[in-house]
Parts: C-alpha cells; structure tokens; sequence
C-alpha cells in the first residue's frame, strides 16, 4: 500500500478494530495490548478514547469549527469566542487543538488517546483535558506511570509527541504514539500532496474531498504552517 495513502488517511487497510468503533494500526495494537496489560498489573485500566481518524472526519471537524459549526475550545475545554480576531490569528486558534486534514497523526492509526478505567466510575464523562492528568487528576497515577516508563525507554515502543509546548500543537497528555510504526509517516506529508486534497481534487484513488473552508486564509502561508504545526514532532 503507498505510504503516502496511510500519512493522508486515505486508506484504512492497515488497521484493525480493537473495540467498537476504535480502529488501531496492527503492530501498534499489539504493543499496545501488552503496555495495558503491564498497566494492569499496577493497577491500572488502559483504554483508548480516540485511534484511527481518516481524512473526511479530520476535515468535517477543521471546516464546522472554521464556519461555527463547533466549539472552538481551549486547553480546559473552555469554548472560545472569535470576537474581533482576524481569520490569520482564529486559523491558529483552531490548529493549536485540531490538526489540518493530511496532517494529523491519528491517521497512521499509530497515535491513540488514553485514559484510566480503573480511576473512575462506570458513567465518568471523560474529557480528555490537562485538568484530568495533571498532578491531583483523576489520570495522574496512570500519568506517572507511564512518564516513568516512557523516560525509561520502556513503554513498548510508545511515547508522547506533545509532551511539551513548542509553541504549535498544545500539550497533550493523553496522547501516545508508536514510534516504531509512526517514524515512517512522520515525513510523508508535502505541500506537493496536500494542497490537491485541499482544493477537494482527486485523490490518489481518484476520490474527491470537500475542499477546506479556509483555503484562501492557508494557501499564503501554508509552508509557515507546516512549520509551526506538523514538522518535527
């Protein structure tokens, strides 16, 4: 399969389903299948909230916030008004929490959004917010846990791409990569592949995509913004 098809999230003929609804990249389910089973023998409950997410979804949710059709929401989950904001400055808003179609690294089905079963009740309302893994969260233990590991390049191959704020994507602690997979997709995105998408002509498989809502505010500074927000993480 072109690896340029699994860096787009054009194609999902590389995952498969690990519960209902989560699709995971297959040695990346693995390892991961052996990381909670390590968790629970701490006493922990890893689960995945969020894996795979193809390139159509990554655009809905990019366009709805762009036309108002979604919150824009900060870090704690607070919801953002656009007031006087130029579209250059709201464009950065949005980016810092949702990644551009093409971009995001939940489409490898590598990248997996986690939280800890065994620290809240059944009809716990996960937020997936910094409040919930930050020391005196509900998720800090399992935080711990796993920093311990991660640092200790014995986390099964996994670590966290937005563990710290490089002034692009905000900090996610909930986030976690396989590397071993992932490194192979962390270079394919080129302005040569995403700007067709974005301009909704066809694709690869000669599919064609709704273009993005703010396309005239990106394609000035599309290079500066795969600088700040996709390369080197």
């Amino acid at each position: 399969m072109p690896e340029s098809l699994v860096a787009l999230g054009l194609t999902t003929d590389h995952l498969v389903s690990v519960a209902d609804g989560v699709q995971v990249e297959s040695n990346t389910a693995a390892a991961f299948q052996v990381l909670a089973e390590r968790a629970a023998a701490e006493g922990h409950d890893l689960r995945i909230a969020s894996a795979f997410r193809g390139y159509d979804r990554q655009l809905r949710i990019v366009n709805d916030k762009w036309r108002g059709l979604r919150s824009v929401t900060d870090a704690d989950g607070q919801i953002l008004e656009r007031t006087s904001q130029t579209d250059v400055v709201w464009l950065s808003t949005i980016l810092r929490f949702s990644a551009l179609p093409g971009t995001s690294r939940h489409h490898w089905g590598t990248d997996l959004d986690i939280w800890d079963a065994a620290a809240v009740s059944e009809d716990y309302q996960l937020s997936l917010s910094p409040t919930e893994y930050e020391m005196g969260g509900v998720f800090s233990d399992m935080t711990r846990w796993l920093d311990e590991r991660m640092q200790a390049d014995d986390a099964e191959g996994f670590f966290k791409p937005y563990a710290l704020d490089r002034g692009g994507v905000a900090p996610e602690a909930w986030h976690i990569s396989y590397r071993p997979v992932a490194r192979h997709y962390q270079n394919a995105e080129s302005l040569e592949t995403l700007m067709p998408l974005w301009r909704g002509e066809p694709d690869g498989l000669g599919i064609t995509h709704e273009p993005l809502a703010m396309l005239g505010v990106i394609e000035p500074q599309a290079a500066a913004l795969l600088a700040r927000f996709v390369d080197g993480i």
